[in-house]
């Protein structure tokens, strides 16, 4: 039985494609895996809706990929990371459910020797505080600024990535979250949005040096990657893993903007449309 429900998908699920960054990390560390992607494109943003809308949106992606019969679920957004979980968990209680927040967050504690934290998010996250409530958790002694960079989401779906613009753009937004911190800055950054990992070497050449970027794509996938193992459900078969990819909405255009962000070519033939 052990065997037959390791070989089962992984479950991804965003409410667009910034979350195609968590897969792309977690194809890396789990190489054998299967996966299933939702991006509920039809409905986004999460940012802007109530929790109880995002819950109930959250249980309902949820559901589908249960339907598809996946042993994971990797809930690939910070919003409905922050609001959703306990309710998946409630409705799936056998169902493990790892979200993007608080693997972030464990490692911006590990990598904060003076407890020094900086997180940059959308407006929603940042608003909902969910990445302070887990950082205090774990390190209540914690200084933790945060500051909301929306034109980030913008440029990386224009696959706007590098260049003079990209620069200024993290310059105007960072320069004063640094400024927060004083003699010498924050022990790390933490990008709290799945989108800014694409932004990353721009956003690193505008940082002091001693500044660690903590990417929640790949601190989520180590975590992934541990619990598998920890539960005996690593995939058995030696092969190449394979990628299953839903959307709500404009399968085109989840295509598109989508491969760069999975970091290869997506057709639109490759999405399927879904109704939740």
């Amino acid at each position: 039985m052990t065997t037959d429900l390791a070989s089962r998908p992984i479950g991804v699920f965003d409410s667009g494609v910034g979350g195609l960054t968590v897969l792309r990390a977690l194809r890396r560390a789990l190489p054998c895996e299967d996966f299933l992607y939702l991006g509920d494109t039809a409905r986004l943003p999460y940012g802007t809706k109530s929790g109880a809308t995002v819950t109930r949106y959250a249980l309902q992606t949820t559901k589908l990929l249960v339907d598809q019969g996946v042993k994971l679920l990797v809930v690939a957004c910070n919003t409905a990371s922050s609001v959703a979980l306990p309710d998946l968990e409630a409705a799936y209680p056998g169902l493990p459910v790892i979200g993007v927040v608080e693997p972030g967050a464990r490692a911006s504690c590990e990598s904060a020797p003076r407890g020094r934290i900086a997180v940059i998010a959308t407006a929603g996250t940042v608003r909902g505080a969910a990445y302070q409530a887990a950082i205090l958790k774990l390190r209540p002694e914690a200084t933790i600024a945060s500051r909301p960079c929306q034109v980030f989401v913008s440029l990386a779906e224009e696959g706007w990535v590098d260049g003079p613009i990209v620069e200024a753009a993290a310059a105007r937004y960072l320069e004063p979250l640094m400024a927060e911190f004083p003699a010498g800055g924050p022990d790390c950054l933490v990008l709290g949005c799945t989108h800014f990992p694409l932004l990353a070497p721009a956003i690193r050449k505008v940082l002091p040096d001693n500044v660690r970027l903590i990417d929640s794509a790949e601190t989520t996938a180590q975590c992934v990657a541990q619990a598998l193992a920890a539960a005996n459900l690593l995939n058995p078969c030696p092969n190449p893993g394979s990628e299953r990819f839903f959307a709500t909405d404009d399968p085109e255009r989840f295509a598109r903007v989508g491969e760069t962000f999975l970091g290869r070519a997506l057709a639109p033939a490759d999405v399927t449309l879904v109704d939740l």
